[in-house]
């Protein structure tokens, strides 16, 4: 259990993680950016997009839900101290 946790801690561990990826990534899109493939335009546009929507329902969302809680809530002091009318 110990040696997991050293390795886990270990920096060397992180670096050759990187390294090996950078390497695969290298061998797999070398070619296909010297050959003009589109394959590594939509592998960029794809992993922006994951990106972009990840960050934008993380944070966003959140004041969102929060805003959307205040209005409920305005509404209901709102109820509470007018009535509700089935009217308009």
């Amino acid at each position: 259990m110990s040696s997991t946790v050293e390795k886990l801690l270990s920096p060397q561990t992180y670096k050759t993680a990187g390294s090996n990826i950078m390497a695969s990534m290298s061998a797999y899109y070398k070619p296909l950016f010297r050959s003009g493939s589109v394959k590594p335009l939509w592998h960029i546009m794809l992993a922006t997009s994951i990106v972009m929507y990840t960050a934008s329902y993380q944070y966003k969302g959140i004041a969102v839900q929060e805003l959307r809680r205040e209005k409920a809530l305005a509404l209901e002091e709102y109820y509470e101290k007018h009535g509700k009318s089935g009217h308009h």
